[in-house]
């Protein structure tokens, strides 16, 4: 299987993963009319998922580093998929919630799983363009998330749209399994190879996790309240309000693409000391600025703006986090950058909670957005203190 062809089907599956998990946000309405549910039990289901999403990551990140992402791709997708479809029987709270839940934990092994795949086939020179292809199109897999949901919604009832999602996942998984093969050699030595234990003993992983706590607390933003936010406060129809959404997501999809094209260009360098920490660096000072003007957006395109330029920072630090935990893992890649996305789901989960609960207690969203610009600003810091020739010492 030619390395493209692994690259083109690890963004298929990433694509998959965020038009699985974003759909959530766009049947908030009649989820919470059908079930009686209000906003804040709401944000229990949207972070549901990113508590199993967070709990799940470092076992699967084990089962990658153990099983081969061959296997263990093949199972989690195949699983996640299913309970994408039984989303749509839930017929209480608990059940969404236990079903969400469950998802969360099932989805866990998608990343581990791409980056132990890109570890085994692809050199480190080539590390950061095929992590901003992958997060690229998870970006745009949630874009069309909500057009598409529109669009499903205006002829099915949510229930049914969840069906028809599980489709995707499921044909990925056999065809995963049938092409692809396990590579235990990389193509090329990274920096280091540290297991998690000896990884958390360093200082530059422990503000990496710091730092992917931040970024994921921006980027969930956009997964789940930015939609209800937009459609409440500038009174938008659902197809005008999916539209906005859209946007800053495409938007964070080209910050993939560009950040993991940086990174590659500085590691082929002679500043390839800097090559993870100066793309994230930049990417974070300008989520700052992005969140700080969200509350000053006098409409709805101006709100979309300022969300897209806070999410274009906040993604442009994605593939840069992901490219250092390979170099910091090696051969235990899944389960160190699985131990990172832990630590950034648990950002999403605090996110899903924090947002609406601020939003009562103040009578206004603002504050979460000035915690969002602090948040930014501590993680450009942390990244001064992440090179890569102090991560790779034990």
């Amino acid at each position: 299987m030619p390395r493209l062809l692994v690259v083109a089907a690890l963004a298929i599956l990433s694509w998959i993963t965020y038009l699985d998990r974003a759909a959530i946000s766009s049947v908030k309405d009649p989820v919470a009319a059908e079930l009686g549910l209000d906003s804040r039990s709401m944000g229990l289901v949207f972070s549901a998922f990113a508590l199993g999403y967070a709990l799940g990551q470092i076992p699967t990140g084990w089962a990658v580093d153990r099983f081969g992402p061959r296997l263990t791709l093949a199972s989690v997708v195949a699983l996640w998929s299913l309970l994408t479809g039984w989303t749509g029987l839930a017929q209480s709270l608990t059940a969404l919630l236990a079903i969400r839940f469950l998802f969360g934990l099932a989805e866990a092994g998608a990343y581990p799983g791409t980056a132990r795949a890109i570890y085994g086939w692809l050199p480190p020179s080539e590390h950061g363009r095929a992590n901003g292809i992958v997060f690229a199109a998870a970006r745009i897999g949630a874009a069309l998330a909500f057009p598409l949901m529109a669009w499903l919604l205006a002829e099915r009832s949510w229930r049914e749209a969840f069906y028809w999602l599980a489709a995707p996942g499921l044909i990925w998984a056999i065809l995963w399994y049938c092409l692809f093969r396990d590579r235990t050699a990389p193509v090329d030595a990274a920096a280091s190879t540290l297991s998690l234990r000896d990884a958390l003993g360093t200082i530059p992983y422990r503000y990496a996790l710091f730092q992917y706590f931040a970024a994921n607390f921006t980027t969930f933003l956009c997964l789940s309240w930015m939609n209800p936010y937009l459609k409440q406060r500038y009174s938008l129809s659902a197809t005008d309000a999916a539209f906005y959404t859209m946007v800053p997501l495409l938007v964070g999809a080209t910050a993939q693409t560009a950040s993991g094209y940086v990174v590659d260009r500085l590691f082929a360098s002679r500043r390839r000391d800097i090559s993870r920490a100066a793309p994230a660096i930049a990417g974070f000072a300008i989520s700052a600025i992005g969140a700080a003007v969200i509350p000053f957006a006098p409409s709805a395109p101006w709100a979309a703006v300022c969300f897209a330029l806070a999410a274009f920072g906040a993604e442009a630090t994605i593939s840069p986090s992901w490219a250092f935990c390979i170099d910091l893992g090696g051969k235990n890649s899944g389960s160190v950058s699985g131990a990172m996305n832990m630590s950034g789901n648990f950002g999403s989960f605090v996110s899903a909670n924090v947002f609406p609960w601020i939003e009562v207690y103040f009578e206004s969203a603002n504050p979460y957005f000035y915690l969002l610009v602090a948040f930014n600003l501590l993680s450009a810091v942390a990244w001064t203190r992440m090179k890569i020739s102090a991560a790779s010492r034990p």
